[in-house]
């Protein structure tokens, strides 16, 4: 069920890979529901009551908002709006393989640029809320002697969340298609029973997890370049 697209440019044909397609496919879906939700919930009175995928939004953005703050602080609620953005696009991304199509975070390009917004976010925020000699003298503590030290753990942050939300998924991407391919040979009949009980593992379970780990993990690295503000207002 995967599409890939080619084209040729310059006499080179380049083919853009069906990760890369379906993670445009979930994008596209996306903002048009949310801006379909959106417009109602602004058309909606006060004292309305939501009712069916609206009650399901007011739900999630409230639980968003809560793990939000209980992560990172209240005064540091403007990032909501991204780890909210994060939880429903990988859970999505996570969740294709339910559908027959390959998860974009099996895609090291995903993970990868998803990482590096969470590493532009922690030192963009580190320089807003410090300014930048205090972010620099963060490299040097608590010695000076440290630097290099330090310069290599802020690279590691990006590397290890993409590497672990990436391995995750491949790995379930590739014992699945290794188990249809044995169950091919085997016959139609164990395929029913097998297969549900493994993508509900692999897909929803491993799926979601991941999700969830990515989210926390963005949260608490950011938490820790900004450091222990109270009164601090941060808004994107």
């Amino acid at each position: 069920m995967d599409i890939s697209i080619s084209y040729t440019l310059n006499g080179t044909e380049h083919v853009i890979r069906p990760t890369i397609v379906n993670s445009w496919l979930i994008v596209i879906v996306l903002s048009i529901l949310f801006i379909v939700i959106g417009r109602r919930f602004k058309k909606m009175a006060y004292d309305e009551k939501p009712k069916g995928i609206y009650r399901l939004a007011e739900i999630f953005i409230e639980a968003i908002d809560n793990l939000t703050k209980e992560t990172m602080g209240k005064a540091n609620m403007g990032f909501a709006p991204y780890i909210a953005t994060l939880a429903i696009y990988l859970a999505i991304a996570n969740l294709l393989g339910l559908i027959g199509l390959t998860p974009p975070t099996s895609d090291y390009n995903v993970t990868l640029t998803l990482a590096m917004i969470t590493f532009f976010l922690i030192h963009f925020s580190s320089i807003r809320l410090n300014g930048l000699g205090g972010y620099l003298k963060g490299y040097l503590e608590p010695i000076s002697f440290l630097l290099p030290i330090n310069i290599m753990g802020e690279i590691a942050v990006p590397i290890s969340l993409s590497f672990r939300l990436f391995g995750n998924v491949l790995t379930g991407v590739l014992l699945m298609g290794l188990i249809y391919g044995a169950l091919s040979g085997i016959g139609m009949f164990i395929g029913p029973l097998v297969t549900p009980v493994l993508h509900a593992y692999f897909d929803v379970f491993s799926g979601l997890l991941q999700t969830f780990i990515f989210m926390m993990l963005s949260m608490v690295q950011i938490s820790n370049a900004i450091g222990d503000r109270d009164v601090v207002e941060t808004k994107f």
